[in-house]
């Protein structure tokens, strides 16, 4: 009797293990598009074409991160500038260990052996690279080739990807599977110096006025006085005297904490140390033979041919890092646009770049405290699960004290990339509305984005391209801005203006704004004249790297994350711009008002201001 029960209570166990084991072949749909507006499907990959997969584990302790960035990041709170270490930040990030079982179980059982899967330094993200036929198996897809109509790039996607069921509360996103973004510079007009057609002289108004007619226009209201050539060319000169720099020398060292200035690069951009030698010979000289590290993520590129110097690369290190000396620079090369090519079977990357960077600069123990990205994707190519990884990426950094800057956009309130008066804007959703089209990462909450201004004194928003600006359709409206927007809002769009086109809860963008045209580049050994707001972001890092220098010279700590504090008092020292629209999607987009707006933000830096207001008590 005693065997019959011990038989017994083991078959019975043994149908509780059957039944309780996970069901790798039972799938359910984890994430579904529409084909996307501009692509067409082209072909089928071969089954051998290898795909680099990232797969993103849950962050549970997201809230907690949150919650100190916003402490380490709010002047009014006592724990104002006290950052987390890599350290912390990682055991926050850290999946739960029952999400890494269950992945790693689903990878075994697929038959991809550990050698083959690099798990980040915290665990939350997961790379594999396999063939992608495998791939297919795993998320019970199919991928095929894509053909973007107007560009001809190609990409290897699909629209719909499943997962066990039990997986789907251990993973939040897998990519590449949806992902159409097409990652591209801010940079509108690059033109020759010699062909570079003048530009008007700033709108006269009561306090701005020619002094003792020396070529120099000063204002009263701000007390600033610059040369007015700089309304034809902007140079590190213009810059200084515009911003109200006022001869500041920043030290090249300090003794508990070492300043820094970061540059990200795509797509090939190769930023020139020749060209860098030629402009600062030109506009910095006392900088000359001076250069910056170099970092390569995921096997990005640093080609010293003078004839494949990118344009946008150079115009951000020579702007960034030229408003910075001394103060210690990096430029990161990320590699990231394979197109599909049936002949080679490993694409140097996935055109994902942002986790790419972020895996590297994550793991860093100390990363540049501030870092500017000229580039962006329109929000809606990128699958709202993976923007909301990245963008807390961003977060986890900002928590450690770094300071994020991201271009705004040169499409006004539209793509970017078609005349702003003729873009179509149409939503990815299914329904073929239109709709506005906000940029990411410039829509993420825990960056800074720099809208463009041209002309001087005043200055206005740009006018040979678009500040791109305007409200995301992912994140909502953070508290920081609440006040701000809210008054943009009640007190300077009139009611039903643009409604259904809008989001009118999203965070707003940009947050500030900075010159963003006609800026003398040295490029292929030749001056060259770039305008977009891939030259407003870095021209703002480098006068906040000038405002860490401030702090750390004082022993604090660095900004980190700046938008609290921009918000709450920053603005005091910055210039609101009263002039100006972004035009896009057949609209004259939204107007330039008096306080913040969805074109220049807050306004542009009065680095005399604001090194007041960051040294002062409590800050």
């Amino acid at each position: 009797m005693r065997f019959f029960n011990s038989r017994l209570l083991s078959l019975l166990h043994a149908i509780l293990l059957v039944a309780a084991a996970p069901r790798f072949d039972a799938f359910a749909v984890k994430e579904q598009i529409y084909a996307p507006n501009g692509w067409t499907k082209s072909a089928q990959p071969p089954a051998d074409h290898v795909v680099i997969l990232r797969i993103g584990l849950p962050q549970p302790n997201f809230h907690v991160i949150e919650k100190h960035l916003w402490e380490v990041s709010d002047p009014d709170h006592e724990r104002y500038g006290q950052y987390l270490s890599k350290e912390e930040v990682e055991a926050l990030v850290m999946p739960p260990p029952e999400s890494s079982k269950a992945v790693h179980d689903w990878l075994a059982n697929a038959g991809i052996s550990s050698e083959n899967i690099s798990p980040s330094p915290a665990g939350d993200w997961i790379t594999i690279n396999i063939p992608v036929h495998q791939v297919e198996k795993m998320l019970n897809t199919k991928y095929h080739v894509w053909t973007h109509d107007s560009s001809g790039d190609t990409l290897v996607r699909t629209t719909e990807y499943s997962l066990p069921i039990h997986l789907h509360e251990h993973v939040d996103v897998i990519q590449p599977t949806t992902m159409f973004g097409r990652l591209s510079r801010h940079s509108s007009t690059i033109f020759d110096i010699e062909d570079a057609e003048e530009q008007a002289p700033p709108a006269e108004h009561a306090d701005a006025k020619l002094v003792n007619n020396l070529g120099l226009i000063h204002d009263a209201n701000t007390g600033i006085t610059i040369d007015s050539s700089c309304n034809t060319t902007m140079t590190i000169s213009c810059l200084q005297q515009l911003y109200n720099t006022g001869g500041f020398e920043a030290a090249a060292s300090h003794p508990h904490t070492q300043n820094s200035i970061g540059i990200t690069g795509y797509l090939e951009q190769f930023a020139n140390i020749q060209d860098l030698q030629s402009f600062y010979a030109e506009q910095r000289p006392d900088a000359l033979n001076t250069s910056f590290n170099f970092i390569s993520v995921k096997g990005g590129i640093n080609d010293q041919n003078l004839s494949l110097a990118g344009g946008e690369a150079n115009l951000d290190v020579q702007f960034a890092f030229g408003l910075s000396h001394p103060i210690p620079a990096t430029f990161f090369s990320t590699a990231g646009r394979p197109p599909f090519d049936p002949s080679v079977k490993i694409p140097t990357n996935t055109n994902e770049p942002y986790a790419d960077w972020l895996d590297a600069v994550s793991a860093m123990k100390n990363p540049p405290l501030v870092v500017s990205t000229s580039y962006g994707d329109d929000e809606q190519t990128v699958p709202e699960s993976y923007a909301r990884r990245v963008c807390a990426g961003f977060a986890a950094l900002g928590a450690r004290g770094v300071s994020l800057i991201f271009s705004s956009g040169d499409g006004g309130v539209g793509d970017g990339r078609s005349n702003p008066a003729t873009q179509q804007c149409i939503t990815n959703d299914g329904t073929n509305s239109t709709k506005f089209i906000p940029t990411f990462p410039s829509s993420c909450p825990f960056v800074t984005s720099v809208g463009g201004t041209n002309n001087i004194l005043p200055e206005v928003a740009v006018s040979r391209f678009f500040s791109g600006g305007g409200f995301s359709n992912y994140f909502k409206r953070p508290g920081y801005q609440q006040k701000a927007v809210t008054d943009y809002l009640t007190k300077h769009l009139p009611k039903g203006t643009y409604e259904g086109l809008f989001n009118p809860h999203g965070r707003g963008f940009p947050d500030v704004a900075a010159q963003g045209d006609r800026f003398r580049v040295w490029v292929k050994g030749v001056p060259r004249s770039i305008g977009g707001t891939s030259a407003s972001s870095p021209a703002f890092a480098g006068i906040v790297a000038l405002l860490n220098d401030v702090r750390l010279s004082a022993g604090k700590p660095a900004l980190g994350f700046l938008n609290p504090m921009l918000y709450r008092k920053g603005f005091q020292g910055l210039t609101d711009i009263l002039s100006g629209h972004n035009s896009g999607c057949g609209t004259l987009g939204f107007n330039v008002t008096e306080g913040w707006d969805p074109v220049t933000g807050l306004g542009t830096p009065n680095f005399g201001k604001l090194r007041e207001i960051v040294l002062e008590k409590g800050l």
